[in-house]
Parts: structure tokens; sequence; C-alpha cells
């Protein structure tokens, strides 16, 4: 049941975000808020990470679609022990969900956090790369196992 609660703080934090920009701004409007660091600007992306494979809008819905048909089938199988693996899973259906709505709304996804430095993202999007972190981390590293377990044999003398 948390994966569930977490999944929907997620998709009704990156929705309500994404509503109060849009209701606030034009598209391609920025606001500074650090000048010359951060910046909340209003971009309509049409692909995924750094504009790839733009204007694929049911590519990303089917891919989207089967991430969570996926994590539907997978999520009762993980045990109990592995908490950052279900606090992953969680943050990753939130994210994958948030920008399947915009997908399906409009062909577009809403971005607005601007650093200048990245290309523009969302709150679906920090919850995709932290939940895709913590995933990660659980698999190199699972619950109950030792530091020296994987070496390979005896320690150096």
């Amino acid at each position: 049941m948390p994966i569930i609660i977490l999944a929907l703080a997620v998709i009704a934090l990156d929705q309500v975000s994404k509503a109060y920009l849009q209701a606030n701004m034009a598209p391609g409007a920025s606001v500074p808020v650090i000048p010359g660091i951060f910046h909340i600007t209003y971009v309509l992306n049409p692909g995924a990470a750094f504009g790839i494979l733009e204007h694929q809008r049911w590519f990303f819905v089917a891919v989207a679609l089967l991430l969570l048909a996926v994590i539907v089938y997978l999520y009762p199988r993980i045990p109990a022990g592995y908490g950052l693996l279900r606090l992953g899973v969680a943050l990753q259906t939130g994210g994958a969900a948030g920008n399947a709505i915009d997908r399906l709304k409009t062909g577009y996804v809403v971005d607005f956090f601007d650093f200048r430095v990245w290309p523009v993202f969302n709150v679906a999007d920090i919850a995709i790369v932290v939940g895709v972190a913590l995933i990660v981390y659980s698999i190199l590293f699972p619950p109950g196992r030792k530091a020296d377990e994987d070496d390979g044999g005896d320690a150096p003398v």
C-alpha cells in the first residue's frame, strides 16, 4: 500500500506544480530565482531527456504503461527488507505516471526547473532519477550483504 500512497503523492505534486506554472506563465517565459543560476522556465518538451526522440508521444506512453505493468507485477515480489528498492520503485512509478499524464493530455511534458547548465526538468523527472538511483543502489548493495562478501577471496596480508 505505501507504494501507492507515495506514487500518488508524486503524481499530485507533479501535476499541481505544472498546473500552477501553466496558469501563471506563458510557454517560453522565464523567471530568475537566482539570476544566472536557477530560473523557473516554462518549457513544453516533446521528447525525452535532452530532447531526444522528439514527437514520439505514443512511444513514450507505451513505455510508461509497460513500465507500470512491470511494476504492478514485480512489486509484490520484492522482499519486505528491501525498503530502498521499494522506495525507488514508488518514486519511479509516480514520476513515470506524472509525465505520461502530460503526454496523454497534450503530447508534451511540462518542464520548469532550469539550472542553466542542464536541460529543464520537472518534479516527475526528479522522482524518476532518484527512484532509479535507489533501485541501482539496492541492486548493487542489497540489504544484509557484508562488505567483504564479494571480494573473491581472502583479504591481502
